[in-house]
């Protein structure tokens, strides 16, 4: 991340309230960015966002990206440089209870975002953030490339691929002719302090490990591109950086995820942050039958290394480590803002995994 780059720069945020929005803003504040950010009200409890609020320079505004004309007026009064779109319904169970609502809030909701920005003429550059979940998964073990196939059998999954579409029709169609490069960042599992949702993993090992009970795992042995949220968000903000500088999508999207060897099963990330916790017996195997998910998921982010010299700072064992103490540290009574900064900081002074030219 260059300040020069930020410092002074409008940015239109959406999704500031989640847990990966939150992050952001307080990076894009401390850059000294003048950020307007956008999201649905807080969905959580407690919320990371709330306990933030009014103590970061954020132009907050609650609106529904479902609403084209509050999107519109958003927009027109941002008068965005650079737009980071990061708000989504992100969750699988939750597409399987609402599907239709998962279609319109991350199809439709994106749609409606990148229309209203035809009219604005600031623009240096647009990163859509859709996810590792994109890709077309037979379940072979092989790290996903950017140029594998869209697809995705669960609802969410699916969502996000078309979203891709979506994102490729309007820059090919209306901001590529305007010289905007507008891209896409394709994330894997980010975890890290703050997080406070409901059926994600590291949330449900904290609450567990407060109340002294293990969580239920539905499959204990899939593996997933975890990664800390301050590696990812470098990522798209290095991304960003550099559509700018070059006024082109080229290339149009970049996976960003650990190096290719610190995969993780999901009970493995749960032993060591129950462990890291205090909770002796951190996870038991949860009764069936369940939704489908599936069970192997890896990222080859060798394009987003060679095009932009990004790599992760911290490894698996310091991304869970991290993560553990940032919770044990809240829940010690500690500042949510000053335990995020204090990461904030030291992630700075860290040089990059892999520096010595070796590829994720």
């Amino acid at each position: 991340m260059t300040p020069d780059f930020w410092s002074g720069r409008r940015v239109l945020l959406t999704g500031h309230t989640g847990f990966k929005g939150t992050w952001a803003s307080v990076i894009l504040a401390g850059l000294g960015a003048k950020v307007t950010a956008f999201s649905l009200a807080p969905q959580t409890n407690p919320s990371l966002w709330q306990m933030i609020e009014g103590r970061v320079d954020v132009v907050n505004r609650v609106a529904d990206l479902r609403d084209p004309a509050s999107v519109i007026a958003i927009c027109d009064a941002a008068e965005p440089e650079i737009v980071l779109h990061m708000a989504a319904q992100a969750q699988v169970l939750e597409s399987y209870r609402d599907p239709v609502g998962t279609f319109n809030s991350n199809v439709l909701g994106t749609v409606n975002l990148l229309e209203a920005l035809r009219s604005s003429r600031q623009l240096r550059a647009i990163l859509a953030i859709t996810s590792d979940k994109v890709y077309v998964n037979l379940e072979t073990g092989l790290a996903f490339t950017e140029a594998a196939p869209l697809g995705g059998a669960d609802p969410y999954s699916a969502s996000k691929g078309a979203t891709e579409i979506a994102v490729k029709s309007y820059a090919e169609s209306f901001f590529s002719p305007l010289e905007v490069p507008l891209a896409t960042a394709r994330g894997g599992n980010v975890i890290g302090g703050g997080d406070f949702s409901s059926d994600r993993l590291v949330p449900d090992l904290y609450r567990a490990a407060r109340a002294g009970v293990p969580v239920e795992l539905r499959y204990p042995a899939a593996t997933r591109p975890w990664q800390h949220v301050l590696d990812c968000l470098a990522g798209y903000f290095s991304y960003v950086e550099y559509l700018a500088g070059r006024g082109v999508a080229d290339p149009p999207a970049l996976n960003f995820g650990p190096l290719e060897k610190e995969q993780m099963a999901v009970a493995e990330v749960a032993e060591a942050i129950g462990e890291k916790l205090g909770n002796r017996l951190p996870w038991r195997q949860a009764a069936g039958p369940f939704p489908s998910e599936k069970q192997a998921l890896r990222l080859d982010c060798s394009l987003a290394a060679a095009t932009l010299a990004w790599r992760p700072r911290l490894d698996a064992a310091e991304t869970i480590a991290w993560t553990a103490q940032w919770y044990a540290d809240f829940a010690s009574g500690k500042d949510a803002l000053e335990l995020m900064q204090s990461d904030i900081n030291r992630y700075c002074s860290r040089s990059a995994m892999g520096a010595d030219n070796s590829s994720p």
